[in-house]
């Protein structure tokens, strides 16, 4: 299921069907509202690819940058803002996907594009959804979980694994749980218990999980975590009741620390996804919304005209070739020397030299 990812900057433009144009929009103002800094990804990924597309594509154009800290309600008043500052574009990476419903309307109102981005908004459309395919990534975790699970030889009578999703409030999350729902029916093991995780904050998570191991102890084989904060909740639920060695867990997004845990042995998947690739073709869309064009889309998600790529599952058998070894914008996807800092063992075991 694994599927190599389109990288370049160029190629995203030809998937849009757009060609890259360097004259100025009247130094149009876009805005790159983000959800939260729960998960590193939005500081240390998104922005910047954003960023760095837009300066491409459109050197004269301003760049607002906001993030609401998960909170909706200064989501909210960060719309209002950008808004006042004259952007005619905003991205938006909502908080509140049902909340957002209202923001989408009264920026259309006022003639302002609006480009969802990682989570669909259900309730109005968006000019344009921008993601990775959530649903496809649930069930790319889940299965991965069963398959191994199945190799191991484990017993589907008297056991059975936890389920921690994301935020209630997040669409996106929702696809995921779906997925995660379609990967577990097709493994035999049942659902002890599932949690949806407020704000996918991961002391939310840990302290769920920790009940659940009180509640259900050896029965648990596995856990399939909706994102590697999640995912880090659990295993500290785990190591704190003393339980060795921790039963396989997944997770998504390969942030760093997913991904050390996954050297480690502590967490089994993650799901590769390089932000800078969404980031980069949402900018495309935002500048060709700009002007007057219509990008192209692979499909309609709630009513909406959206482009979703393909993720690549991340096990211990393939991080070397996927995250170190392949490239992106030339430099390797993750440092070995700083993925391996303080796991250089664990490591070398994974033929990874630092």
């Amino acid at each position: 299921m694994k599927r190599t990812l389109a990288l370049s900057a160029a190629l995203l433009s030809a998937v849009f069907g757009l060609q890259a144009k360097a004259q100025p929009l009247n130094n149009a103002t876009v805005a790159f509202l983000m959800p939260d800094q729960a998960s590193t990804r939005y500081e240390q990924h998104d922005y910047p690819g954003f960023v760095a597309q837009m300066k491409k594509i459109c050197a004269s154009c301003k760049v607002i940058y906001l993030n609401a800290d998960g909170d909706a309600t200064k989501q909210q008043q960060q719309f209002n803002s950008a808004i006042a500052q004259g952007a005619k574009a905003i991205v938006l990476d909502a908080v509140d996907t049902a909340a957002a419903a209202s923001l989408v309307k009264q920026a259309q109102g006022q003639g302002i594009k609006v480009i969802a981005y990682d989570r669909p908004i259900p309730n109005a459309k968006a000019d344009y959804y921008v993601s990775f395919d959530n649903e496809a990534i649930g069930k790319l975790i889940a299965t991965s979980l069963v398959t191994s699970l199945k190799k191991m030889n484990i017993p589907a009578a008297q056991t059975g694994v936890l389920e921690i999703n994301g935020s209630p409030t997040d669409a996106a999350a929702g696809l995921i749980k779906k997925g995660i729902h379609a990967g577990l029916a097709s493994g035999g093991y049942k659902t002890l218990a599932e949690y949806d995780t407020p704000d996918w904050a991961p002391s939310k998570a840990q302290q769920w999980a920790s009940g659940q191991v009180t509640r259900f102890s050896k029965q648990i084989i596995g856990v399939v975590a909706a994102n590697d904060g999640t995912a880090g909740g659990a295993v500290a639920a785990f190591k704190a009741a003393g339980v060795n060695p921790v039963p396989p867990i997944t997770g998504n997004d390969a942030t760093m620390a997913g991904l050390q845990y996954i050297v480690a042995g502590l967490q089994y998947n993650t799901i590769l996804k390089p932000s800078e690739i969404v980031a980069g073709a949402a900018a495309d869309v935002a500048v060709a919304l700009l002007k007057g064009e219509k990008p192209k889309a692979d499909k309609m998600l709630f009513n909406t005209p959206s482009k979703l790529f393909v993720p690549t599952l991340i096990t211990a058998d393939n991080l070397k070739a996927e995250v170190i070894d392949k490239k992106l914008n030339g430099q390797p996807i993750v440092s070995a020397a700083l993925l391996c800092k303080g796991y250089e063992d664990a490591c070398k075991k994974l033929g990874i030299n630092p």
